[in-house]
């Protein structure tokens, strides 16, 4: 089985935070493969009762390109 590049799971995770997180702006941080799983890092905005914040995720792709876990966290 080949793997899946880098800009591959990267654009994999953008567009789920897109559709979960009905939002343009992702910044993605880091991008490392562990485990033969890939795992995204970074930050998007959040807007909770008229404010604005930053939340933090973390995305597990595994080697077929599938989400395996989404972990969201205020900064």
């Amino acid at each position: 089985m080949q793997d899946i590049s880098t800009e591959s799971v990267r654009q994999i995770a953008i567009d789920y935070l897109r559709k979960r997180k009905d939002t343009e702006k992702i910044d993605i941080s880091t991008i490392e493969k562990r485990q033969g799983c890939w795992v995204i890092r970074g930050t998007c905005p959040i807007d909770l009762e008229g404010h604005p914040w930053a939340e933090k995720f973390e995305v597990v792709i595994d080697e077929k390109g599938k989400i395996k876990s989404l972990d969201l966290s205020l900064l």
